[in-house]
């Protein structure tokens, strides 16, 4: 099912149940959603929160090194990567914790979900590298990225829910430097992808609470 961005082109042809047994849930938030048929996320107080794993888009040093007077090195995109899985944590943990009211764990237990994400096809198009540090970049968007994200019972290790979307920056025009602007995109994606699914552990413990 986790094809980044091929999946969400070819949604209309995605099955309605897939191998494991997951139904596909029509008007979703988020473009592809499967979950487990009956599923109930209601049981679930506490939140086991996993560190995403970061991939770029095919080819984006490459094409990032194409362009002139740029360089980008490998330690720079390792550099990216590892300050955007921070920074989901750090969105995730906020939205999580002062929005839900959620108390976030690291060890198994009942009542705990773990939440297991991945960002692939990351595709930044004005990377804070030292070759274009405090450089002002007018471009039409600062980039995409791809989020993947289970919803598993922390006991059983059984998946429960798998969601798929992506997400473009809509930035026009900024006056501030690169690494500013990247930031600042990249956090209001994430914030929008936790909200989501806040709303989405908030609703399914109101109707229990009905």
């Amino acid at each position: 099912v986790c094809l980044p961005f091929t999946v969400i082109a070819e949604e209309d042809n995605l099955p309605a149940v897939t191998i494991d047994g997951m139904h596909r849930i029509d008007g979703a938030q988020m473009a592809v959603v499967y979950a487990k048929p009956d599923v109930d996320l209601s049981q679930y107080k506490r939140i086991l929160l996993l560190e995403p794993q970061v991939a770029f888009i095919k080819d984006w040093q490459e094409k990032q090194n194409s362009v002139l007077r740029q360089r980008v090195t490998v330690d720079d995109m390792q550099r990216i990567k590892t300050e955007l899985a921070a920074l989901f944590m750090d969105v995730f943990k906020d939205e999580l914790q002062n929005n839900g009211g959620y108390e976030l764990v690291d060890y198994a237990a009942e009542d705990v979900l773990i939440v297991h994400p991945a960002i692939f096809d990351l595709n930044v198009l004005s990377p804070d590298t030292p070759t274009s540090r405090n450089e002002r970049s007018a471009i039409a968007s600062v980039g995409s990225m791809f989020l993947y994200m289970e919803l598993i019972d922390s006991v059983t290790g059984d998946k429960l829910v798998k969601a798929m979307d992506t997400k473009m920056d809509r930035t026009r025009t900024s006056r501030a430097p690169n690494s500013v602007r990247n930031e600042r995109a990249a956090r209001e994606m994430l914030g929008a992808w936790a909200e989501l699914l806040r709303l989405a552990l908030d609703e399914a413990r109101a109707m229990v609470t009905k």
